[in-house]
């Protein structure tokens, strides 16, 4: 063979291996310009509006964090999101058209457990990962899902840090919840464990979520006398719970609640009358959490205003999600979920580690007091910032 036919031939083969790598190359560029896209349904109106917004804004500045320091496997990160309205069809609706029309690539649940009921049944369907915010229902973990992983405190965990409470010398409780899912299925497992630290439950109560005249109830439980008055509530319900209480007299030397406590709305709305109360919650900006200042500092800057633990939720189930993603190396599901399936992971929220049904069981809630008009962190000890004033 020639040599001329040589150098031809070595001419025409490294022509080819060019175009083949120049190919390759532009797929790789037309992947980095390919988004990872999240997929979520959120309450933009609504009952759960407040919530839902929160979320939203959290799991959308994570997604801007995310870009900002070099995108995720060279992807630009997108969140395409949809209003469910607060309704389980809003719901469906939403998370059918992310996975039929949108095609996105995991998926993060919306507020509530009713809501992330729903969701659950189509992530399922379409065998698509997602990690849920805050939904605690046990049912979400007790029908054998393999796509539906928590960020969440679930149900039966949530109480956990009022042991508080008897440490401190409380020997009897009076018990009321709203008529929720969240409500019920928290009292349903409340009750034993009560009893199993040794407590009198004095007074078991449910009332209709939507009730504001509490005067009644003060008063069966001004003779009941309980050491302890617990609710579980919300914003709206527990300040006039608080409010029928002083109007009656009644004065236990402690007073807790779910939701209402947390948020600065609630002072607000007492004044000196919060004072003492106890709050139960996944996470507090002045909390010893790794990045919790930093993280509140940098959302005031970017929507006006001081967290509440759901803009942390949603920001956390990005955290999450991109943990997973990385670990794989791929946005493939099956990868992903195995990933969401064994690791473990420090978010925002807290600890992620979740047994073979998606429970969420590396996380606690914090128990928080009011104190001289500041919400002060009281347990678990190793977090707290001040100790618990007792009695109130």
């Amino acid at each position: 063979m020639g040599t001329n036919v040589i150098r031809h031939l070595l001419l025409v083969t490294f022509i080819a291996a060019l175009a083949l790598s120049r190919a390759a190359h532009s797929e790789d560029i037309d992947q980095s310009d390919n988004p990872v896209r999240i997929g979520t349904t959120q309450s933009l109106t609504g009952h759960y509006k407040e919530f839902g917004i929160e979320q939203l804004r959290g799991l959308q500045m994570w997604a801007a964090d995310v870009n900002a320091r070099g995108e995720l496997l060279g992807r630009p990160v997108e969140i395409v999101y949809y209003d469910d309205g607060s309704r389980d069809a809003g719901t469906v609706t939403g998370f059918t058209n992310l996975i039929g029309k949108d095609n996105v690539d995991v998926l993060v649940g919306p507020y509530s457990s009713s809501l992330t009921l729903a969701a659950t049944l189509v992530a399922e369907k379409y065998d698509i990962p997602m990690v849920t915010t805050a939904a605690s229902d046990e049912r979400i973990w007790n029908r054998g899902l393999k796509n539906v992983f928590g960020a969440d405190t679930p149900v039966g965990d949530y109480l956990n840090g009022l042991q508080v409470a008897a440490d401190a010398g409380v020997k009897t409780v009076a018990f009321l919840y709203a008529g929720t899912d969240f409500g019920d299925d928290l009292a349903a497992v409340s009750r034993s464990r009560i009893e199993e630290r040794g407590l009198e439950l004095v007074l078991f109560e449910r009332y209709a979520p939507e009730q504001r005249d509490f005067a009644s109830l003060a008063r069966r439980l001004k003779e009941v006398n309980a050491d302890m008055i617990f609710g579980v509530s919300y914003l709206e319900d527990s300040v006039e719970i608080v409010r029928a209480l002083k109007g009656e007299g009644v004065k236990p030397n402690m007073l807790g609640f779910t939701v209402g406590p947390g948020l600065r709305e609630f002072a607000d709305e007492l004044g000196p009358d919060a004072e003492g109360i106890l709050g139960v919650v996944q996470w507090l900006r002045t909390s010893r959490e790794p990045g919790a200042q930093d993280f509140a500092y940098r959302f005031a800057r970017r929507y006006g205003y001081h967290p509440g633990v759901y803009a942390v939720m949603g920001y956390s189930a990005g955290e999450i999600l991109e943990a997973a993603i990385r670990l794989a190396g791929t946005t493939e599901h099956s990868a992903v979920r195995e990933q969401l399936r064994t690791m473990y992971f420090q978010a925002l929220i807290g600890s992620y580690a979740v047994n073979d049904t998606g429970r969420q069981i590396g996380r606690r809630n914090l128990v928080l007091q009011w104190q001289n008009g500041e919400r002060r962190l009281v347990a678990p000890e190793q977090l707290a910032n001040s100790p618990l004033i007792y009695p109130r």
